[in-house]
């Protein structure tokens, strides 16, 4: 039976893998090794994640924890090295764009392992973002390539990359998205931030091209501030935004409640129910596309075009004045009907990818 390492190791890998995982187990194909590279060591962040997701606990955790880009990278290369050794595989496979898919990435191919990239072919364009230069190599190095929406096929064709290797399968973000959200108690969740569904500004902010220059943060801090005087605005603050705040002296205003970092399912139980949501985050793009949640994303480009041109995201680059204006102009709307419909956001990309897994195991 063909062997599949499945490796995880930071919050967005379990929301992707988890029903990838679930479902080669399920089929019965193929034999599922986990690696947790502990690139995410908070509890929030991970091992909550592996309870509330379904996924079972891994088979190792390297407890790569905290570092600079080349220190995490160096240590999950050199741990899934030393793992497949031990424990050889027929394909390594990795999802999104974090330090550990990469180097995952690069020491199944520099041992001969295949390689297959859950969530290819998402392109920003933007070379200073890590995640992008992540996505890139990992890509270029994979063997499958399992594609969330057809741009994504469009931009790896553009890169001399198609063929049977490359599969549309969908977003398995989504499958994970809806399989919590049905199990989550959403007004246990409102009431334990003490808001009402509808009644507040949901903001999620953690990258360098923000939370790095203390004028830009604190700019994004004063419009938070104002929209506060009409809505709550809860921030649950990744660890690195509450260092670069403390580190740059910067009050939060009054009617901004910061938050610590939440589990899964309390996160996406307040993003459901919020009016608007403001964030850098890929995946709150997505999320709130298919919760039907107007999103504002205070960032320059987006490697998920098609939550802007299908969804319910609008891309505000990074001038406070001009996501003051989109922000109100939004809460003078109407919150849309319904949610959009994006293909292939269906709850059902797990299985899909799982198959294409084994079908390539098979070839």
């Amino acid at each position: 039976m063909p062997t599949v390492l499945a490796v995880v190791g930071a919050r967005p890998n379990f929301v992707k893998m988890a029903p990838v995982v679930a479902a080669l187990e399920e089929s019965g194909e193929v034999s599922v090794r986990l690696l947790h590279t502990g690139q995410h060591y908070d509890r929030a962040l991970s091992d909550g994640f592996i309870e509330q997701l379904g996924m079972r606990e891994p088979d190792a955790n390297l407890g790569v924890g905290s570092g600079s880009h080349a220190e995490q990278t160096a240590g999950v290369l050199a741990g899934v090295e030393a793992d497949l050794r031990e424990h050889p595989a027929d394909l390594t496979l990795v999802g999104g764009d974090v330090n550990s898919t990469l180097a995952a990435a690069l020491a199944a191919t520099k041992l001969n392992v295949a390689v297959g990239h859950v969530e290819s072919g998402l392109r920003s364009g933007d070379w200073s973002m890590p995640e992008e230069v992540n996505r890139v190599v990992t890509d270029r190095v994979s063997d499958l390539l399992l594609c969330t929406s057809q741009d994504a096929v469009e931009n790896l064709t553009a890169e001399g990359m198609g063929g049977d290797g490359v599969q549309l399968v969908g977003n398995t973000m989504i499958d994970s998205l809806l399989r919590i959200l049905d199990a989550t108690d959403r007004e246990a969740a409102l009431s334990a931030q003490g808001v009402e569904r509808r009644g507040f500004i949901l903001v999620t902010l953690h990258r360098p091209g923000v939370v790095d220059h203390p004028e830009r943060l604190g700019a994004v801090l004063e419009v938070l501030g104002e929209l506060g005087h009409s809505l709550p605005v809860l921030f649950p603050a990744h660890p690195r935004t509450v260092g670069r705040l403390e580190e740059a002296g910067i009050a939060v205003p009054e009617g901004v409640r910061m938050a610590e970092p939440m589990d899964y399912s309390d996160f996406v139980a307040l993003e459901a129910d919020a009016r608007l949501v403001i964030t850098d985050s890929g995946g709150v793009q997505e999320e709130t596309s298919v919760l039907g949640v107007p999103c504002l994303t205070y960032r320059t480009t987006t490697e998920r075009p098609i939550t802007v041109f299908l969804g319910t995201n609008t891309l505000v680059g990074i001038n406070p004045a001009t996501l003051r204006e989109a922000a109100e102009r939004e809460l003078e709307g109407e919150p849309p009907d319904r949610p959009p419909e994006i293909p292939g956001w269906d709850g059902k990309a797990g299985a899909r990818a799982a198959g294409a897994v084994v079908s390539f195991l098979a070839s």
